[in-house]
């Protein structure tokens, strides 16, 4: 999809690049790189996000087609500002099951997401780390998992989770994340490179 860039946001990527040069990077994947460094300023995200290069193109050319983004929280899908999204943290099927099951509503949410979208989706997680893990453990064919959630329990380790579980994906090593950066990532694959 392409769109009209405003002009402080070409400055501020010329700023980024200026800075940094991720010049090496595959195109969708400098743009992933970039989309969340711009999002939240943080230049270290250039050595802390491991992204599946082959995976981000494929799931551009699934999101071109139409596949469905899921996401943990609304405010991930909120950043998300040329689709509409699934989300069911909300949901009262999703609450339902949290509390019969045992388990946190962002797991939940997942499940009945899941059953609503079925495999080739997007899955986007910027929040909770229960809700990667939800995702890892049911193995819900997705087009592509981007795994950003934040935060000091859980988050790096249901990154490495995702990393080590082969299913294709965008996360990072680091506790950092957030809806933000999650969006942005995903952001990237709808809207494509900024032009230098």
């Amino acid at each position: 999809m392409e769109r009209r860039i405003h002009p402080i946001e070409a400055e501020s990527f010329a700023i980024l690049r200026s800075r940094i040069d991720l010049g090496h990077l595959p195109p969708l994947s400098r743009a992933v790189a970039e989309r969340v460094i711009h999002s939240s300023a943080d230049l270290d995200y250039a050595a802390d996000l491991a992204i599946d290069d082959t995976a981000v193109k494929e799931a551009a050319q699934r999101l071109a087609e139409g596949a469905p983004i899921v996401t943990d929280v609304a405010m991930v899908a909120s950043g998300i500002t040329s689709r509409d999204c699934v989300c069911h943290i909300a949901d009262p099927r999703a609450d339902r099951l949290a509390r019969t099951a045992g388990i946190t509503r962002s797991a939940a949410a997942v499940r009945t997401a899941h059953a609503e979208v079925g495999p080739g989706a997007v899955w986007v997680v910027g929040c909770a780390p229960t809700a990667l893990a939800e995702i890892i453990a049911r193995r819900v064919e997705p087009a592509l998992v981007v795994g950003l959630p934040v935060g000091f329990v859980g988050a790096a380790e249901s990154k490495a989770e995702l990393r080590a579980s082969g299913l294709p994906q965008v996360s990072n090593v680091s506790e950092k994340g957030g809806s933000a950066v999650a969006a942005a990532a995903v952001n990237a694959l709808l809207y494509g490179p900024v032009p230098d």
